[in-house]
């Protein structure tokens, strides 16, 4: 009987196999840490080191690590950096990690796609920005805007433009109940920039609206060296067109805080909101919706109060308080944008 078997033979390993192969990852705990601000066709210029004054910052270009694999970096991102990280010219750093994000802005590209587009990471609040005329207020588009900032966790803020074209008060009567701070900007005069600074300081604050709203515009007026490209609404269609084409972080004047241009949305689906996300941003109704029935929508097809939903009944027992009809009213509002297709 012979003394060896397969396991006795040492085989040698191939040409193209013969890499040792181990689970233990660099650890990069201890990298710098810098913000984005900027991503541009696989390019990503971030500020080094996160949370310093701005002036004390060195803004670095970087790529990102093949590690990552497809996971995306989004303006507002932290994240942690090898290499070069001098920012001279021509000189490149790597990004190796995403630090976790404490808040995430997401949309769908309509409502029935399943796939989360991450807008901005780790911004607090949310300006809603919308013109009082030309172009002609999309009151769709400002909901969804709400739903979006309501499941984000970021606060909301709606900014009125171009109030010397039109009165704001159709726009605000559609949010009377809803404790939605405004503020109303002439950018002719500057009436309501100074508002919009001390709202904007020592947070960070995304910039959302449709194209021709005077969202760059508005920048610019905050942060004059932000140089925020700006276009006219075409006076045929009423429409503004796209004059920025990435979003970009721009630091307010005395590090006051940050805002981030985007680029004018066309629609803003909402696939991937659940109606329970936007309940709890109600705190006076969130016991009444536990009374209804099972799979209460609590709104209808119209827009009105569907059958046997305990919501109005508990409004009108003044458990919600005083402001319960406006605040019910506003709720179905923004659940009856859920059902609505995006525009």
């Amino acid at each position: 009987m012979s003394q060896f078997d397969e396991d006795s033979i040492s085989g040698r390993p191939t040409r193209g196999n013969s890499r040792r192969r181990t689970k233990d990852r660099p650890d990069f705990s201890k990298a710098e840490v810098g913000q984005v601000i900027g991503v541009d066709r696989g390019r990503i210029t971030c500020l080094v080191p996160a949370g310093e004054l701005f002036e004390n910052q060195v803004q670095v270009t970087t790529v990102k690590a093949r590690e990552l694999g497809r996971k995306g970096v989004v303006i507002g991102d932290r994240v942690r950096l090898v290499g070069d990280l001098s920012g001279a010219v021509d000189t490149l750093a790597r990004l190796v990690e995403i630090i976790d994000r404490e808040t995430v802005l997401t949309r769908t590209a309509d409502d029935s796609d399943p796939v989360e587009r991450v807008i901005v990471a780790n911004a607090d609040q949310m300006a809603i920005v919308t013109a009082a005329a030309n172009p002609e207020p999309r009151i769709g588009l400002i909901d969804r805007a709400l739903v979006a900032a309501f499941e984000a966790g970021l606060e909301p803020l709606l900014i009125i433009t171009k109030v010397d074209l039109g009165s704001p008060q159709a726009i605000l009567d559609n949010y009377s109940g809803m404790d939605l701070r405004h503020i109303e900007v002439n950018q002719h005069t500057g009436a309501g920039i100074s508002e919009v600074r001390a709202a904007l300081s020592g947070r960070t604050t995304v910039f959302l609206g449709h194209s021709g709203v005077g969202k760059s515009t508005l920048v610019n007026s905050l942060v004059p060296d932000a140089l925020r490209t700006t276009g006219e609404v075409n006076d045929v269609t009423g429409r503004g067109k796209h004059t920025s084409t990435s979003a970009r972080a721009i630091p307010l004047p005395n590090d006051s805080g940050w805002v981030i241009d985007t680029p004018g949305l066309r629609s803003f689906g909402l696939a991937h909101v659940k109606p329970e996300d936007i309940i709890e941003s109600f705190p006076e109704l969130v016991d009444g919706a536990s009374e209804c029935p099972r799979a209460c929508t609590h709104v209808n097809s119209v827009g009105q109060s569907p059958p046997d939903c305990a919501l109005d009944e508990w409004v009108s027992q003044n458990h919600a308080g005083s402001a319960g009809d406006g605040r019910l009213t506003s709720l179905r509002r923004l659940l009856f944008a859920l059902q609505t297709p995006s525009s």
